[in-house]
């Protein structure tokens, strides 16, 4: 009897969560035949003594992937278990894009999820970069440090950015293009998921479009204290980049810490030199300007390389301190700090502006740069699974930010450069809870709340250089000019509650709904109005709105899935829609403090087909997305109906507004597949059209790129790995463009008549594209592999829809990862 107490001890098999490390409870545990059915206790123990030795043992919760492995292994493994939030069936993955796990065969809407092998494998010098290899995402670029996301037609300040369940999106996200994605380096992902459509249901205000979700890593537990450090390099050809990223991770039973820092330095960017479009000097830089830090250049200079951008170049600091502790069998606590700063950034495509378009030596700006781009996060997050009747699971996250922005101007021609400031603190906290409503949780009830303070604080100055010798000697005087914001402070509050349900209405249907109600304060101060008079020193405004969502998912059989989507969405303008002065392109942007909330309706439908055993998968989704009061930059007509004009810093001006119009739509379909040829090989792609235009006005939508897509095949056996991939753009129509906003930069596409007058007839639109790479990777043993990568291998010169900046040309990279 003795004998057999020891056998049946030492096979008792302790199962542990893969990602925290932490005892998984309550595991079902049986075998093929379904005549053994065990589970795990409340330290994650349960005795597998009664399986045979070649016998499969089946693992099962309802929050991981299912696991069957031989009874043989697990003894090889010292009787220990991990259980992943994914598996290698196609429809395993589980997802927490709404608030809580959820396997992808339960959820309506499409969401797109990128792990930490897709990050490895891409190698995106910025998260911009690894953005644009998402299945239906564009992204533009101003300038080389940054990256703007578009998600069916819709970017900016109608994309909302969150990190580690901490929304990015702060009061000062402009309309327009916004390039706040770049502040979090790949390195510190574990992974990213992107939700498609109007989320504002899970996530309030600012979801039209979509949600761009970044999961940092965190550490795990281990059952004896383990130290584990990495070291992660890349060297690029295309800007001479050199990636450097050193991460620590300690962990021990009671808690567990991972420390991350990386450091990037990115060149000058080379575009290619092999130009298909057909247009010569497209893209092409002959002057640029010398004038940075205490250097000092009165004209521009020549660019005997006019393939090579200058001033794209600016070095990155990314760092993250995470702390993960169990405080209990029922609660955990991390604490997340994150900081992100940058050199400055030289803003590109304003200094290659002309003030005069036949004289390339013409440079409008000797300076225009955005100061370093500061990003600062602390939040502690409860993890709670009290098993209440009122509460199974939930977090509740509390977080403070602050955000620092610089834009530093000055004309050539001028002594006087312009400094604006911008700093703003968002204090939040949210919590997001639920409920099973039956023990095989069938049906599920969750709820939240959701509160974010943003405070803004906008400054400016003038300075006149004082130039000796050709170099900056000091200023010679100082003088006022306009702040960005109000100078007397801003305050933006958001106050939120939602609910959800989800029922398996049968084994072959599911059904999601939720609402939620938001409430936003917002009030604005103006001081000094000596540059620009407002009906009034002081604004405020409150909106509040109720949005909803509807999803169904029905499963006729185990290849085939079908779903459909009604929901709605809105965004309510923030300081910078209402308050903002600023000049571009000879139009002055004025402050509207009449805007108002603008609103989406969607309806998508989607299929899900698999084959060769689940193998293989196909789908297709389609929406139609209506917008109403849709908010859109427009000129400001006198009561003659002519064009107002402003003076702003001592030059006049058409003034424009952010203005509430009728009604839009959008349109699109995103088709995609994924899946196993052979053993060894594998492919995926996908193709994303989009179309967008106003009813009343009858004119295209801003930010509505032209179809794109890509193809990937790769190839794996043992440590090796390799692939290739192609990406295109089709043409997008100079009628499709938007004129009006200004967002679609028309003007930085091939002019074909230069005497035209008219945007129609002067400029071509965006030319079409096309690029091939190739990959692979090489692992050594566990601790030690090697990545390169060949992009562009054509050396295609192309510009992405709406950039400023070319893309760039052939590229090299290799990497090197070691474990220690």
């Amino acid at each position: 009897m003795l004998l057999i107490g020891c056998v049946s001890f030492a096979q008792e098999v302790k199962i542990f969560d893969k990602e925290t490390g932490k005892v998984v409870r309550n595991v079902t545990v049986f075998n093929s035949s379904f005549d053994i059915n065990l589970s795990s206790n409340d330290d994650g123990i349960v005795s597998i003594s009664t399986f045979k030795l070649n016998e499969i043992v089946v693992f099962s919760h309802l929050s991981y992937a299912t696991l069957r492995v031989k009874k043989s292994k697990i003894q090889k493994q010292n009787f220990v278990v991990y259980l992943t939030k994914s598996s290698e069936q196609l429809d395993e993955i589980v997802l927490s894009s709404f608030k809580n796990d959820e396997k992808s065969k339960r959820i309506a809407e499409r969401i797109e999820l990128v792990n930490i092998e897709r990050i490895a494998k891409v190698s995106p010098q910025t998260s911009a970069d690894l953005l644009a290899t998402v299945p239906g995402v564009k992204v533009q670029k101003s300038q080389f440090g940054g990256g703007s996301p578009v998600i069916r037609g819709m970017e900016s300040n109608r994309i909302l950015l969150v990190v580690d369940g901490v929304r990015m999106n702060n009061a000062i996200y402009r309309k327009g293009h916004l390039q706040n994605s770049i502040t979090i380096t790949p390195n510190l992902l574990d992974k990213m998921e992107v939700v498609f459509g109007p989320s504002s249901v899970m996530y309030g205000s600012d979801a039209l479009g979509g949600v761009i979700h970044y999961y940092t890593k965190t550490p795990k537990l281990t059952e004896t204290k383990e130290v584990k450090s990495q070291f992660f390099g890349r060297f690029s050809t295309v800007n001479q980049e050199v990636t450097s990223n050193y991460a620590a991770e300690i962990s021990s039973p009671t808690w567990a810490s991972f420390t991350s820092i990386s450091y990037s330095e990115f060149g000058d960017l080379r575009a290619g030199n092999r130009r298909s479009h057909g247009f010569a000097d497209w893209g092409q830089v002959y002057y640029y300007s010398e004038n940075s830090g205490n250097n000092y250049k009165e004209n521009p200079t020549v660019n005997n390389q006019p393939n090579l951008l200058r001033n794209t170049g600016y070095t990155q600091t990314d760092v993250l301190q995470k702390f993960f502790v169990p405080l209990s069998k029922n609660t955990d606590l991390k604490i997340n700090i994150q900081y992100s700063t940058s050199s400055n950034i030289p803003r590109f495509d304003r200094l290659i502006e002309l003030t005069d378009l036949t004289d390339t030596s013409s440079l409008k700006f000797a300076e225009w740069e955005y100061g370093p781009q500061n990003r600062l996060l602390v939040s502690t997050q409860f993890l709670l699974h009290p098993g209440k009747n009122w509460l199974d699971k939930g977090s509740i996250t509390a977080a403070y930010q602050n955000i620092k922005e610089q834009r530093i101007q000055r004309r050539f021609g001028s002594l006087n450069r312009s400094t604006r400031n911008e700093n703003v603190d968002i204090f939040s906290i949210n919590g997001d809870f639920s409920v099973p409503l039956t023990e095989d949780r069938k049906r599920v009830f969750s709820y939240g709340f959701e509160f974010a303070h943003n405070d803004v604080r906008s400054t400016a100055f003038g300075q006149t250089l004082n130039i000796s010798n050709g170099r900056l000697d000091g200023f010679s005087n100082t003088f006022d000019i306009s702040t960005r914001y109000p100078d007397g402070g801003s305050d933006f509050l958001t106050s939120s509650l939602y609910v959800g349900y989800r029922q398996n209405v049968s084994p072959k249907s599911t059904l999601n709904t939720g609402v939620r109600f938001t409430n936003i304060n917002m009030t604005a101060n103006w001081i000094d109005q000596s540059f620009f008079q407002t009906n009034t020193a002081m604004m405020t405004s409150n909106n509040s709105a109720i949005t909803a969502t509807l999803g169904y998912i029905y499963k006729p059989n185990i290849n085939w899935q079908l779903n459909a989507v009604l929901s709605s969405g809105f965004r309510s303008p923030n300081i910078d829609d209402v308050a903002r002065i600023r000049e571009k392109a000879g139009n002055i942007t004025i402050p509207n403090i009449h805007v108002k909330p603008e609103f989406a309706y969607n309806s998508e439908i989607g299929i899900l087909k698999y084959f060769n055993e689940r193998k293989f998968k196909i789908g297709f989704n389609m929406y139609y997305t209506l917008l109403d009061h849709y908010i859109q930059r427009d000129f400001v007509y006198g009561a003659n109906g002519l064009l107002t004009a402003v003076t702003f810093n001592g030059e006049s001006g058409n003034a424009v507004t952010n203005q509430n119009k009728g009604t839009a739509y959008i349109f699109g379909y995103t088709a995609n597949y994924f899946g196993r040829l052979t053993k060894n090989w594998t492919t995926s792609g996908f193709v994303t059209y989009t179309k967008g235009r106003t009813y009343d006005t009858e004119e295209p939508l801003s930010s509505i790129p032209p179809l794109f897509g890509q193809f990937e095949f790769t190839y794996q056996k043992e440590k090796l790995q390799l692939g290739a991939d192609i990406r295109f753009n089709s043409k997008k129509d100079i009628e499709d463009f938007n004129f009006t906003e200004g967002i679609d930069n028309v003007e930085l596409t091939p002019i074909v008549d230069p005497n035209a007058t008219h945007f129609a007839d002067r400029y071509y639109g965006s030319p079409s594209w096309l690029t091939v790479g190739v990959n692979g990777s090489y692992d050594f043993n566990e601790n030690l592999s090697v990545q390169a990568r060949l992009d562009n291998i054509m050396d295609e010169h192309y510009i992405e829809f709406a950039s400023g900046v070319s893309a760039a040309g052939r590229n090299v990279s290799v990497s090197l990862v070691a474990n220690f």
